[in-house]
């Protein structure tokens, strides 16, 4: 098995400990930060997300101080499903009946010994199936109309997100058309 692991600096209290729990069990991709120095979450959940998203890594966790912004961010990357869970029951049922692929912990929410029964139950808590299989497909569709915008002549588009002092929005246009 391999996991992939990231964390910003609200989260890397937590990292030892996870990696020590993988120990032996998994091979740890690991997307940093190896400091506390101040970084930006988005960028860490973003890489280790893809990297679950893409194949390379069958489960991941995301640390950050709460495990929110982490979660927040990694589920804007098709395929993943993830969450914040800081306590055993989150964990198993995330599993259970959400399929969650990427675990969010927060470093200032709970402490390394609190993350080991998680990570432990999180891991070995199987997905129940049936009815919570439709829903956790559902949810795969709902991302699969929203996360492209297909352009007039069927082309793939993109999303973009303007933030001014006098506007902010959100808006899809095809990749090959520009907008004055």
């Amino acid at each position: 098995m391999i996991v992939a692991i990231g964390c910003d600096h609200g989260g890397f209290v937590l990292k030892p400990a996870v990696k020590e729990f993988f120990e032996g069990k998994a091979e740890v991709l690991d997307f940093g930060t190896a400091t506390e120095t101040p970084v930006d979450y988005p960028d860490i959940a973003f890489t280790t997300a893809r990297a679950v998203s893409d194949g390379k890594a069958e489960m991941g966790v995301l640390m950050c101080g709460t495990g929110i912004g982490m979660s927040v961010a990694a589920n804007k990357v098709k395929g993943v499903r993830a969450a914040a869970c800081n306590d055993v029951g989150s964990a198993r049922m995330g599993r259970a009946h959400n399929n969650l692929n990427v675990l969010c912990l927060g470093g200032r929410v709970i402490s390394p010994d609190q993350a080991r029964p998680i990570l432990d139950t999180w891991c070995s808590t199987p997905f129940e199936g049936e009815r919570h299989l439709v829903r956790v497909n559902k949810i795969a569709a709902i991302e699969s109309s929203t996360f492209s915008t297909p352009g007039p002549g069927g082309e793939e588009g993109r999303v973009v997100v303007s933030t001014t002092p006098w506007c902010s929005t959100r808006s899809a246009w095809s990749a090959t058309k520009t907008r004055a």
